[in-house]
């Protein structure tokens, strides 16, 4: 079985769309790195070094010192499916980062997105 494209991404090209994402919506840089480290127990020097060195989605969350144990709290749909439904746990990785991207870029307060 072939791997879902989104694995072999590399996350030094989705993670600028995520920052513009949040930038359009008067959301800061400092506030995706602050989510993202939240979520994956990376400190900001470890989230740099992973875009530098451009590993791919599988290798990020692989590499992940400590995905965030309340992680299991973050529900809602994005891309049409309910993200505490997802079966494979690493789609269900990237999409827990694309939800709190979401809740960010929607103007959510990081008091409630940091759950």
């Amino acid at each position: 079985m072939t791997k879902h494209r989104i694995y072999t991404m590399k996350f030094s090209k989705v993670y600028p769309l995520y920052v513009q994402k949040a930038e359009r919506k008067d959301r800061l840089k400092e506030e995706v790195d602050q989510i993202i480290c939240w979520l994956t127990g990376y400190s900001q020097v470890e989230l740099t070094q992973q875009i530098e060195k451009e590993s791919d989605f599988e290798t990020f969350f692989a590499e992940a010192p400590d995905f965030h144990l309340n992680s299991s709290l973050i529900k809602g749909v994005i891309c049409g499916v309910r993200v505490e439904n997802i079966d494979e746990p690493l789609m269900q990785k990237v999409r827990y980062l694309d939800k709190l991207i979401d809740e960010l870029a929607k103007g959510k307060a990081m008091e409630k997105i940091l759950r």
